[in-house]
């Protein structure tokens, strides 16, 4: 899920910042610093996009920089237990398929993919269903259900009803 969050943290400006003005120099410092992170309470945070507050800064004895507290919004992708996502087929394994959602990608296992026995053509780079005849492949859009998260780890289904490969939804009026 994305959202926005506020962060409050300080901030430390180094002397070589000094010319330029203190929003500039804040929000470059929180972009290079938080950009890219992943936190287990916050998410993975994509973007910097406001900085709300700059506190008077300090200078710390043996240090030349000055320290701001600040606050500040960031924009995060958090996954939630039991969401609902669309998503793109980055990969395909003999274990599964590899869902990109937002800036993760999450494990749909063989298991879960659908109910069928399913086999894993390597030549083709997909995934097909026995009796169905149902093909899954790098580049399909589906809608998976998170079931498991892990330290670095997303487990999804695509088993349960509504939950799939857009074009099946679609050729059974489910989308």
């Amino acid at each position: 899920m994305f959202k926005l969050v506020k962060i409050e943290d300080t901030v430390r400006v180094p002397p070589d910042k000094f010319s330029e003005p203190i929003e500039s120099a804040v929000i470059d410092i929180l972009r290079k610093t938080y950009v890219g992170i992943a936190d287990k309470d916050v998410g993975v945070i994509l973007a910097i996009t406001k900085v709300e507050k700059i506190g008077e800064g300090r200078i710390i004895m043996g240090d030349g920089a000055s320290h701001h507290d600040v606050v500040f919004e960031a924009l995060v992708f958090k996954p939630e237990l039991d969401e609902v996502v669309l998503g793109e087929i980055v990969d395909i394994t003999d274990f599964g398929a590899f869902v990109r959602i937002g800036p993760l990608d999450g494990l749909v296992h063989i298991s879960q993919v659908m109910d069928d026995y399913i086999s894993h053509d390597r030549k083709k780079g997909i995934l097909i269903g026995k009796e169905k005849k149902l093909v899954l492949k790098v580049g399909d859009h589906v809608r998976a259900r998170i079931m498991a998260i892990g330290a670095e780890k997303i487990g999804m289904t695509m088993r349960q009803p509504g939950l799939g490969k857009l074009e099946w939804l679609e050729k059974e009026g489910k989308s």
